[in-house]
């Protein structure tokens, strides 16, 4: 070794070797301070290091094997006592990769973590006030960041339904930062004491669990606005992200002067966030309102108060016609008082969509509020979803993936995203999206649910509804739980032609229990009369139509606009022999929505005007119908068509055969 290390000092090595680091060195410094600069990948700093950790080991054998002399460079004489030449370059060579190795572990994960990426999610505030009932407060904190910095349309920023689970919670910001797939974590706490308010946060690296920077606010309550806007320039700041001058105006504006409006606010804002609870949704009506009465130029509070009439309308109170003009009402205050808020262009797209199903107007203002609120996953979703009613599904496709990078902790954009794969038949897709969600809520009655139907739509086959009705049936369910589960099985009972069990399991369910659903009375004589019509009694199947018939009616008078309820109502005539009436009600389902204007809903109504054709012997129409649904987006498959009592009528004519092997049955 000693005649090893006297040749690497003759030939220089030591000499080019220190000069390789200090220049590689000077290398690195400048690319960690130059390509954020140029706001290059940071893949492009990392690819540096690596060239420059390959190069060492060259260098050295460069060293070894050349000299520079004043005549040149040439090659280094070896002395003729120096035998062992070709292991002396092996154990050089050796030590220079060594040492780049040694060099590359403490280099790499420092370059990976020097350029941050431009993305975050801001945690829960902590309520560190004494009275705990000012945990909203907090919330309102969080929330208000969290849009302004939403806003900023050079950042990614997850969604405040994706966060809120991490609240309480111990905090392995790792871990929440690949979760969520942010650099970079904002948490913080709030107090406050009367007229003051203590804001603390800090900001940390997810990627290496470093504090990058912390700031305390103390405050009069009338400066909370100014600390939001504030923070958000701040994180803006440290991860490079540019602010056009319109964001930075939407940032420095206060959304109200009143503290009182503000705080009833906040609470309207937490509560209106439980979206599948009525009564909850109604206190935050009353919540905004009240906001109103004291700010009557509380735009963003007419913005959101008008979207909450609108959802209200559109799931539990179809009929209630005077809150689809309020939501109208609203949305067009909002946008009087601040023309440009991006909230109000989402209200009035909102009241355009849900109120008159008018697509291409709601589109619009979907369009309008997405350039102000561009990490908005709500906003994405609604695009999607108006994209899939127009039939643009690879455009719908890559807002729902949007809206579920955005709020990746959240079901229900996997689950729209599910029905897209479903209606497109790539149930690859579309399992893979449900299994994501079911993996964030694995006792989700609805998601099992469609779990079960993605394998009959797809299999036909009932394996997973199987171990689905086994796992829920020794759980205890209240009334309304319970009438689901029990329409969900008979459902899957009679598509597996067990129609004794469904029919047991129908006349099991209490009238007065199921009684508060619109549906309940209605599906339940529905399915009794299609058990018994199955069964061969005729007059027991009547008497319980005769029911459904009734409840049915009166379901569709409540909201005659609705093409579903004329859909119900038009197979239950057909079930009833009534063949002109059916056809006619099925008909006015397919006027209601048509496919050319709603390529999303329009094939259900269009299906179920197959499904009358097909029950009173319209064979011919129903096969022309069928072969277009299934020539098309739609939720119709081979396998339903072949296990689904409903066509039983044709199923021995040439053609129903003929058309399954066409496609692909």
């Amino acid at each position: 070794m000693a005649g090893f290390f006297e040749e690497i000092k003759r030939r220089k090595v030591y000499r080019a070797a220190v000069a390789y680091v200090v220049v590689a060195g000077g290398v690195i410094q400048l690319a960690s301070a130059v390509f954020p600069a140029w706001e290059l990948p940071g893949w492009a700093l990392r690819l540096v290091i690596v060239l420059l950790l390959i190069g060492f080991p060259i260098s050295l054998i460069l060293a070894w094997a050349l000299e520079v002399t004043p005549e040149g460079i040439r090659t280094t004489p070896t002395p003729p006592t120096a035998p062992r030449r070709r292991r002396n370059v092996i154990a050089l060579l050796a030590a220079g990769i060594i040492v780049s190795a040694a060099a590359g572990f403490f280099l790499l994960p420092r370059a990976s973590a020097k350029k941050l990426e431009k993305s975050i999610a801001v945690l829960p505030f902590e309520n560190f006030s004494d009275d705990k009932e000012n945990a909203f407060f907090a919330d309102g904190i969080q929330d208000d960041i969290l849009t302004n910095l939403s806003k900023i349309g050079d950042l990614k920023v997850i969604s405040r339904t994706s966060v809120m689970p991490y609240r309480g919670k111990e905090k392995n910001v790792r871990e929440i930062g690949k979760a969520l797939g942010v650099s970079t974590i904002l948490e913080g706490s709030v107090r406050k004491f009367g007229n003051r308010v203590r804001v603390n946060v800090q900001l940390i690296n997810a990627v290496n669990d470093e504090h990058i920077w912390a700031e305390d606010y103390d405050r009069d309550l009338t400066d909370v606005f100014a600390i939001q806007t504030d923070l958000a320039q701040k994180i803006a700041r440290e991860l490079q992200a540019k602010l056009s001058p319109t964001e930075k105006a939407q940032m420095t504006r206060k959304p109200t002067e009143n503290g009182e409006a503000y705080f009833a606010f906040v609470q309207a804002h937490a509560l209106h966030a439980e979206m599948e609870e009525i009564e909850k949704l109604k206190q935050a009506e009353q919540l905004y309102e009240r906001a109103l009465q004291m700010d009557p130029n509380f735009a963003l509070a007419a913005a959101d108060l008008s979207r909450l009439e609108s959802w209200i309308y559109h799931t539990f109170e179809p009929a209630a016609t005077a809150r689809k003009e309020k939501a109208r009402v609203l949305a067009e205050r909002a946008l009087k008082l601040q023309p440009d808020l991006p909230e109000g262009h989402l209200a009035l797209g909102f009241s355009f969509y849900y109120g008159n199903r008018n697509y291409e107007r709601a589109m619009e203002e979907f369009l309008a509020a997405q350039r102000g609120l561009p990490n908005d996953a709500e906003v994405h979703l609604a695009i999607g979803a108006i994209q899939r009613r127009q039939g643009k599904w690879a455009e719908s496709n890559a807002n729902l993936e949007k809206a579920v990078e955005l709020s990746p902790n959240e079901t229900w954009a996997l689950q729209n995203l599910t029905f897209n794969y479903q209606c497109q038949r790539n149930f690859d897709a579309a399992n893979k999206a449900i299994d994501r969600a079911l993996k964030l809520a694995p006792d989700s009655f609805n998601l099992w649910s469609v779990k079960a139907q993605l394998e009959i739509s797809e299999k036909g086959t009932f394996e997973i509804a199987e171990r689905g009705i086994q796992a829920l049936a020794s759980r205890p369910m209240n009334d309304e739980v319970k009438g689901h589960y029990t329409s969900a099985l008979v459902q899957t009972l009679i598509l597996q032609r067990r129609f004794t069990e469904a029919l047991q399991q129908a006349e099991m369910l209490s009238d007065a229990a199921i009684a508060r659903d619109p549906e309940g009375l209605l599906s339940k004589y529905e399915v009794i009369g299609i058990a018994k019509k199955m069964l061969h009694d005729e007059a027991g199947a009547r008497e319980a139509l005769l029911k459904a018939r009734g409840y049915v009616e009166t379901f569709v008078s409540a909201a005659p606009e609705e093409a579903k309820r004329h859909s119900r109502l038009a197979g239950i005539l057909a079930c009833l022999g009534e063949k002109d009436a059916a056809i006619a009600e099925a008909k006015r389902a397919t006027e209601l929505t048509p496919e050319t204007i709603d390529a999303f809903e329009g094939p259900v109504a269009t299906q179920a005007l197959a499904e009358v054709y097909a029950n009173v012997g319209e064979f011919d129409k129903a096969l022309e119908l069928i072969d277009g649904l299934l020539s098309r987006p739609s939720q119709l498959t081979v396998a339903l068509l072949k296990i689904s009592p409903i066509w039983d009528p044709m199923r021995q004519d040439p053609r129903f055969v003929a058309l399954l092997k066409k496609h692909g049955g």
